[in-house]
């Protein structure tokens, strides 16, 4: 008697969103079982890895990978064009970190300036994010939103503090938009309900349970995805079917072990190594929750993952 493999049936689908234009356009969701699992349903598109940018210098990244980036990150514009013709970029994520009050203050004017600059300059989908500050992001994301308009552009992140402005503006201009809620399953799911009832199309959407690194909460981070994840599709829940973005990078350069210098803490190996096995596992446990797309910085962390999962797929 042969073994036949068990299978699961799944009654919902993931959304299929797109972003970009033309022969560069990419997509993202779509399909009707758990992550990788093909032998159970359809995976019509593979995850999307974004490299991530900034509007000014990264000077609070470790040195391992600010330094990578350190003759283009004083422009935008340079910075784009190195992580496409250099990197192979496939899409990028432009963060507006100098919007924040706190750092440089940028008016949302010089925002929408960068924008357009960096769409000229290159191709590839953009992903625009503000600097995090909700009310900053509110004007801030209304001009990238305008700035961007016809470049099928993902604009976020909308939270609850500022979502109707930030969804205003993306059904304006017909963007993909992010909503963003903190590691919640029911939070994500009311922001997204009040998302769509503004008349935004839930086929728009993405899902961003917030992320996590390695070591710092990874578990309760995937545990919430898989769990928006199987309401979309074993519960049907409309509400919990939009892709699932994983802001990775932001998360896993800011802890203690992808920072603290070899001579510091020599048992735990090499800095740099360390680095990117640390934002790769972090990325590889996202796509196994659920993640469509991941915005990473290290690129021999992504060439990493890349990998998995073309060997997954």
């Amino acid at each position: 008697m042969s073994y036949v493999v068990p299978k699961e049936s799944y009654t919902g689908k993931v959304l299929s969103v797109d972003f970009g234009k033309g022969d560069k356009a990419l997509k993202i969701g779509g399909e009707n079982c758990l992550p990788f699992l093909s032998f159970e349903g359809e995976l019509p598109n593979r995850p999307v890895i974004a490299y991530e940018i900034q509007d000014t210098p990264p000077t609070d990244w470790p040195d391992t990978v600010q330094n990578i980036y350190k003759n283009v990150s004083g422009d935008p514009v340079t910075w784009a064009k190195h992580c496409l013709n250099e990197l192979k970029a496939k899409a990028i994520a432009l963060r507006l970190v100098s919007t924040h009050p706190d750092r440089d203050n940028r008016s949302a004017e010089e925002a929408a300036k960068t924008i357009k600059d960096v769409l000229s300059a290159v191709d590839v989908p953009l992903i625009i994010f503000g600097s995090n500050h909700i009310e900053k992001d509110a004007s801030v994301l209304v001009a990238a939103a305008e700035a961007a308009s016809g470049h099928n552009c993902i604009i976020g992140k909308a939270q609850e503090g500022n979502y109707k402005t930030i969804v205003a503006a993306a059904l304006a201009h017909n963007h993909k938009l992010i909503a963003m809620s903190e590691l919640d399953i029911n939070l994500a799911k009311q922001l997204n309900i009040l998302i769509t009832q503004m008349g935004f199309d839930k086929e728009k959407l993405i899902t961003d349970p917030m992320c996590s690194a390695l070591g710092y909460g990874l578990e309760y981070t995937y545990s919430v995805m898989e769990r928006i994840r199987l309401a979309g599709l074993m519960q049907n829940d409309a509400t919990m079917q939009p892709p699932i973005l994983g802001d990775v990078g932001t998360y896993v350069w800011k802890v203690k072990e992808t920072s603290a210098s070899d001579t510091d803490v020599p048992e735990w190996g090499a800095l740099e190594e360390r680095g990117i096995a640390w934002e790769a596992v972090t990325a590889t446990s996202m796509l196994i929750a659920g993640t469509n797309l991941l915005i990473m910085r290290h690129p021999k962390a992504i060439e990493t993952v890349e990998r998995t999962i073309g060997e997954l797929v």
